[in-house]
This record gives C-alpha cells, structure tokens and sequence, in this order.
C-alpha cells in the first residue's frame, strides 16, 4: 500500500474528491487534453452510468469504494480498476450486446459507518448487476445484508476478514481471507527466524482475524504470541492517535518482532516504537499499512521491516493501462496500484458471468460466477475478457486468468487459492516487492 506524507494524503483525497464529481456524470466522458495522453489512451473510455439505466438493460457496475476516510488512498486503485473493465468490456463489444456503465457511491470507513449505509441505499435503487465493495472488511458488515435481502451481487476487491466467508449467497471477493494472509506471515515471521511474537493491533474485525490466523501460525510453527494474542484484550480502539502504554507494555514482554496491525493508526505507533529504542528491522506490517512512508518520516525508520499484501505483484502492462486509464479520466497519475487488479478482475468474472447467464441481472450474475472463475472441471483458460467471451460462445466452460492471480471460486465465495506478496522496506522508507508465496483457503 502506498500512504504518503500528510500533503500527499490531502492531494490524494483531493483527487478522490474531484474523481467522485466526475463518477456522478451522465454517459462516457474523454478529457479535452489529448496532448497529453500517450499512444493508447485514446481506447480509455470513462463509461458513467446514465440516471435512468439499469441491470435489466445493461451491464451496471455499482461500486462502494473509500473516496473519503482512512482508506481513502485505495479509493484511486479500485476505481480505476473498475472504470478500465468497464472500458475494456465495451471495447469487446459489451455484454451480450449490452453497454456496461458504472456508478461509484462513497464506502466512507468505520468510524462513520453512516457513509455506506447510504451508498447501499443509493445501491438499491439504481438497480445495478453488481456491486464492487467495500474495501473495509467492517464497512461491508455494516451493508452486506442490505444488498443479499435485495438480491444485489457484491464482490469486494479487498475484504479479508475471515467472517465474511460463506456470509451470504450473493456475497463473493477477489481478495483471499485472512487465513492465506495469516499463514503467509506467520510462516514468514518464524522462518526469520523469531520465537517471542508481540502484536499492536486495533480493534476491529480485520486487524483482530488477521491477528489470530496468524498468530495461529507462528504456534503451530513452535512460536509464541507475548502480548497482543487472542484473548488477551489488548486491543487499542480503531482511531486511536497515542501509543506510549501500548508500546512500553509490549515491549517489557521483550519480543523478537512486533506486527501492527492498523490502518492510518501506524503514523503515531512507528514513531513510538522507534523512540523506545525497538528494532524496527523486526517489525512486520500487512496489507492496511505495507506503505510507501518516505515523506512521513526520516530515513532509515523502516529499513529492513516486512509487511505482506495479498495479490500477485502486477505486471507493468497492466499497471501502465490503470495508470492510462486513471490519467484519462482524471488527468492525474495513479500513485498506488493496491487492490486494483481485485477490482478490474471483480468486473471481468461478473461480465462473463452475465455472459454465460445470458443476461445482466444480479440473480443470473450469481448463479454463474463461481463456474466462469473456473470451478468447473475441464474449463479452458483464458486472460481477457475477449478471449473468454468467444470462448463461451462456443459453449466451452471457462477459467478465467486475471491480474488478481486467484483460483476458482470455492463454496464459500472466496477464491480458491491466493498469491501473497512479501514487501521489503528500504532506507528511503518505501516498499519494495521481494517475493510471493502462493497458498490455498
């Protein structure tokens, strides 16, 4: 993930802000500086939903992603992964002849769980095929039953919580629960090789399931958890800003590595840590706060930490068309790339799904979606939407390949099996890919 210095964070908001002005626009929408663009984005197009268009006539893609609060910085890389599917679908021609659109309402975050409650309000009514979202595992809680009692589809690029596994019938993701992640981590904790583990993690549904997959696997790796475990109720409230008796009573555990878990909460924790003399070589971040810190503190605070992210590192073709597509619409460069080959490959098994459905209705949308990511035996595989289109035509059953990197869709909604990301941070404090370990739920 890539959070930025406070003037950075602003422009960002900034940019969610203004993107949320054009995402309420009627039809498809170019940018009057074509100077500007390169070679291939004049194939971008920003296809908003018209007011009066709805699942029963095209392909609606309903988005509830963070344009604002703490995961505001996801907000760019979601959206852009959903406006460019949307424009790669009607480039092939659309879904079974019909124009895809999308329609991108507020998640907000927990702290005012108001945000979504009226995004899926809004949801309701405009009737769309699918809903991509929320981000935030606790944000979707709060809407989720919202949408299944009205039958609506929902794929979240980027929930992990273990809780949502199998919730509703018509609730499916793109991101791995955390049990991959959990795994991942804790086996990465163990193999360096540390056996006293202490947590700081925040009180909410996913810093409290990531913590116990993975404190599960540092036991099972002959580990032990010295503060922060499951049980121990040591959990500091979401929002919180000061760390000093959080820091000082893990730290007296005297623990080989700390993992925070949080979100905007890991300005103030780092800091603290650093003060009170902790190595922060042996300090381990996951996806909400693996980020790009170099304006927020001095060089060299982080050198040496880890932190994980789910997904596959994506590769540069696919950045360069998010990036291409975010500056079209926006005008602006795309900073973060974290969840966004989630979202595009939401958008892309949901359109073959209404593909092979023959229609574009949720109902149909969700009856097929498991089957189009591959769950049937004997599928065929293919990368693009294109490809997967003619391919069903042919009355083939496919598996479709997209830049998330997931296996087919199990029973429980969640993909199959999932690549994890393991980031290094470097002296100037930004993340550095190093490597994937891949995994089955």
């Amino acid at each position: 993930m890539n959070r930025t210095s406070t003037p950075s964070w602003l422009k960002v908001m900034a940019g969610a802000a203004a993107l949320s002005l054009t995402l309420t626009a009627c039809g498809s929408e170019s940018n009057d500086n074509d100077k500007d663009k390169d070679a291939d984005a004049a194939s971008y197009t920003n296809d908003v939903c018209k007011g009066d268009v709805t699942s029963a006539d095209t392909f609606k893609v309903g988005g509830i992603l963070p344009l604002t609060g703490n995961l505001a910085f996801l907000g760019p890389p979601e959206i852009a992964g959903v406006g460019l599917a949307v424009s790669d679908i009607n480039a092939a021609g659309g879904v079974d002849g019909a124009k895809a659109c999308h329609q991108i309402e507020d998640s907000g975050d927990s702290t005012d769980l108001s945000v979504s409650t009226a995004a899926a309000s809004e949801m309701v009514s405009a009737k769309p095929s699918v809903v991509i979202g929320a981000a935030s595992s606790s944000v979707s809680l709060n809407f989720v039953d919202t949408l299944t009692s009205n039958k609506i589809v929902q794929i979240s690029p980027a929930n992990t919580a273990t809780d949502l596994s199998g919730y509703s019938d018509y609730y499916f993701r793109t991101a791995p629960p955390d049990t991959i992640q959990g795994s991942a981590l804790g086996t990465l904790i163990a193999t360096d090789g540390h056996k006293k583990v202490a947590f700081l993690v925040f009180n909410d549904t996913y810093g409290t399931g990531l913590r116990n997959s993975t404190q599960k696997a540092i036991e099972e790796a002959g580990g032990e958890v010295v503060y922060g475990g499951k049980g121990d109720g040591n959990e500091f409230p979401a929002g919180q800003t000061t760390f000093s008796a959080e820091v000082t009573a893990a730290l007296n555990t005297q623990p080989d590595a700390i993992v925070v878990l949080a979100f905007d909460e890991t300005k103030a924790i780092i800091p603290e840590l650093a003060n009170q003399g902790w190595d922060m070589s042996k300090t381990y971040f996951t996806d909400g706060n693996t980020a790009d810190y170099s304006e927020v503190f001095d060089e060299g605070t982080l050198e040496g930490a880890q932190g994980t992210i789910p997904g596959p590192n994506p590769d540069q073709k696919f950045k360069d068309n998010l990036s291409g597509w975010f500056k079209s619409a926006e005008n602006k460069d795309l900073t973060d790339f974290t969840y966004g080959a989630e979202a595009y490959h939401a958008v892309i098994l949901a359109a073959l799904a209404a593909t092979k459905g023959g229609d574009t209705t949720p109902q149909t949308i969700q009856k097929n979606l498991a089957a189009v990511s591959g769950a049937v035996d004997g599928s065929e595989e293919c990368s693009t939407y294109e490809d997967c289109v003619k391919l069903l035509e042919d009355g083939k059953d496919i598996n479709y390949q997209g830049p998330a990197g997931i296996g087919p869709i199990n029973k429980q909604n969640d993909p199959g099996s999932a690549f994890i990301g393991i980031f290094q941070f470097q002296k100037d404090n930004t993340i550095k890919w190093a490597t994937e370990v891949e995994s089955s739920s």
